[in-house]
């Protein structure tokens, strides 16, 4: 799987993988199944007010009813149209779909995407998504190593997966026993990104050997959630961790 780096502002380098096509696939399926279902809601809005007698053509710009159902109209088409390029722009590279797969456009230099290049994207859906029912973006996708469609080389952007990568120094970690109760129940303030960073940092401290990097790491963590801990680095990180995803399995 193509990996993309990212500089962050501890000026640590930090790897994502690309998003799987099936990912991708099943965020545009579950953005288009909402589209559609809005679609369907203001359909049945429309011949529920609908005053018309069908014998008449033409639009009669005087009567309120014809124009509300100009109006109806307008608002169906103006989603399905502008949707994915509204959701990425203040959604910062995500739609609906994208958040629920944990995925997002960002530019490959690892940085966010700007307004020009949504749009890019954006322009050239119609002719990658639309008229081919997605066949031609999966194939460019699959041809071009960096899960770029012709939109996204156009723009210089891709989709990242925002989970973190599988790594064997934290695959092995134990999960929590019966009856277990968290150290840290701070724990629980953690973002999603925030675990993803933690467990990168964690990871390459370990494999480089790199104990300033994870004590940093460590600091990091403690100022953020307002905890005092003298655990060793690395089993502080690891506890922090394991508490998180056991404060969350609970809900």
């Amino acid at each position: 799987m193509a990996t993309i780096r990212v500089q962050t502002t501890q000026n640590v380098t930090l790897e994502y993988e690309v998003a799987s096509v099936g990912d991708r696939l099943v965020a545009a399926l579950l953005d288009y199944l909402l589209l559609f279902g809005y679609g369907i809601l203001l359909s049945l809005l429309a011949q529920a007010i609908d005053t018309t007698d069908g014998a008449s053509s033409g639009i009669n710009y005087h009567d309120p009813a014809q124009l509300l159902g100009v109006l109806i109209v307008a608002l169906i088409c103006a989603p399905f149209i502008f949707y994915f390029l509204v959701c990425e722009i203040f959604f910062n590279g995500q739609t609906i779909g994208k958040k629920a797969r944990h995925i997002r456009v960002m530019r490959l230099d690892g940085t966010s995407a700007r307004l020009g290049d949504y749009f890019l994207r954006w322009l050239l859906r119609p002719v990658e998504i639309i008229s081919s029912l997605g066949g031609l973006a999966v194939i460019t996708i699959l041809l071009n190593g960096r899960g770029q469609r012709l939109g996204d080389v156009l723009a210089g952007t891709t989709v990242l997966s925002l989970q973190p990568r599988k790594n064997p120094l934290l695959a092995a970690e134990p999960a929590p026993p019966a009856g277990y109760q968290p150290v840290f129940e701070q724990a629980s303030q953690l973002t999603d990104h925030d675990v993803a960073l933690l467990r990168q940092l964690l990871s390459r401290s370990l494999q480089q050997g790199n104990y300033l990097l994870l004590h940093e790491t460590a600091l990091k963590i403690k100022q953020l959630l307002a905890v005092h801990s003298d655990l060793a680095d690395e089993v502080f990180l690891r506890t922090v961790l394991r508490d998180h995803a056991f404060l969350v399995a609970q809900g």
